[in-house]
């Protein structure tokens, strides 16, 4: 039965206000619940699994704020840590034995890499990780895949075109067409577009960037075997091989998809779950490749806040928990019974939904198609589905991200009641959603 509708009174005033002052009301446009009923909730606390907004309202959250808090909101260590250092200031500009540790703790325990950067966001890892590689290599084009999304810098917010091998359009007023003209966009799991690529433009690429596993526009999962590919055409012709592991690094395992596909990438990048959930990205390469990096080498990328020590000690708290023996094995085993009841319940109701799942992200695809590897198999008129499934599950107290896009998290403060009480949520949710 469909449940009435929370209140959202408080939500809604601050939303009106807030578009006083910022595009939209929101300072990051998937905010803005553009996708799904309703105003956006602006959110007063979290804690563990949960959050509360400013009407009151409690959730159990699977955003995780996009995936970084790993382990939960409010972690005991992280804030005691965060409160230990703002004592102590917060930022100087200038280096600090926290970022030492932290890098020790990430290199340590991560064999794909040798040396790393902090710098502030996943999307300045990414756009710094571009720059080096093409610096070390001479090359100016890059290949990315429609489908993956790496952040908002200008060579990368483009989309495919038409054909098999095309330029990539710009995805944004702003963006100039000859930034778009360096970026070839291409479909996933396609080897004959790689080759055609390739061959199409040898000696002009780059690198070819991919997500770990793209989880920003659903789970595209794709096979070892392509993976494996990917590798050894860029091997081949003298390109990098970029893993922007944003997502996927350090959620998936300590050591991101690249141990998960057994890969070694040439450059990979991180998100905030390194910060323990603050503004926080790395990227990370052999010594040859960072040495390139200035003020060692000729490639230029700075930052004032790079190494910031609230973030630097947030890191180590959170990191230091995730390299605990057996902690991913018991958060992927929880996320993976969770999973597989949800499939139960779908599969005895015979809905046509299907739940894609690695490690602990999961993702609900409104198709009876079994095996989605490519943005264009996504049907956006399922995405009406989610809408419904969305609001009955808000109403119900569960917090999914506000787009059928974007995939769910559970993270290592999620109980079993938290678990149990949402599968029953989600059961009503889908119940209403192929009821209507």
């Amino acid at each position: 039965m469909q449940t009435p509708d929370i209140s959202r009174a408080k939500s809604a005033e601050l939303f009106e206000k807030a578009k006083q002052y910022f595009p939209g009301g929101v300072n990051s446009p998937v905010r803005a619940f553009k996708s799904v009923f309703g105003t956006p909730l602006f959110i007063e606390r979290g804690d563990k699994a949960h959050l509360w907004d400013a009407d009151g309202n409690e959730f159990i959250d699977f955003c995780c704020s996009w995936g970084p808090l790993i382990l939960g909101h409010n972690n005991d260590q992280v804030r005691e840590a965060v409160a230990a250092q703002l004592g102590k200031g917060l930022s100087f500009g200038a280096p600090t034995a926290l970022e030492n540790q932290l890098a020790e703790l990430i290199i340590e325990n991560n064999k794909y890499i040798e040396k790393i950067r902090f710098v502030s966001s996943g999307t300045e890892a990414v756009m710094s990780a571009i720059r080096l590689a093409r610096g070390y290599t001479k090359r100016d084009k890059i290949i990315k895949f429609d489908g993956c999304y790496h952040g908002h810098s200008d060579s990368l917010l483009v989309k495919a075109g038409s054909g098999l091998v095309t330029f990539g359009e710009t995805s944004s007023a702003g963006v100039p067409k000859a930034f778009a003209d360096e970026t070839i966009v291409i479909e996933l799991n396609d080897k004959e577009a790689l080759r055609a690529a390739f061959a199409e433009f040898k000696d002009q690429i780059a690198a070819v960037i991919i997500e770990g596993i793209p989880a920003n526009n659903g789970l595209l999962m794709q096979s070892k075997e392509y993976m494996h590919f990917l590798r050894a055409i860029t091997k081949e012709h003298g390109s990098m091989l970029i893993m922007d592991e944003v997502i996927t690094g350090f959620r998936i395992g300590f050591e991101g998809a690249s141990a998960y596909y057994e890969i070694q990438p040439d450059i990979i990048t991180y998100g905030k779950i390194i910060g323990g959930g603050m503004p926080v990205g790395a990227y990370g390469a052999s010594k040859e490749l960072m040495a390139c990096i200035s003020p060692d080498g000729a490639v230029y990328q700075a930052g004032t806040l790079s190494g910031n020590p609230v973030a630097m000690a947030a890191g180590i708290a959170a990191l230091t928990i995730l390299a605990q023996d057996d902690f991913y094995t018991n958060l992927n085993a929880k996320t993976a019974a969770f999973v597989q009841d949800l499939r139960q319940y779908i599969a005895e109701k015979g809905y046509q939904v299907q739940l894609f799942h690695v490690a602990s992200i999961f993702w609900f695809a409104f198709t009876e198609q079994e095996d989605i590897k490519k943005a264009s198999e996504i049907d956006p008129a399922s995405m009406e589905s989610y809408k419904i499934m969305h609001r009955e599950l808000l109403n119900r107290g569960v917090y999914f991200g506000p787009s059928g896009y974007e995939v769910g998290f559970v993270s290592a403060a999620h109980t079993d009641a938290d678990l149990n009480t949402a599968k029953k949520h989600i059961f009503d949710a889908l119940d209403i959603v192929f009821q209507s």
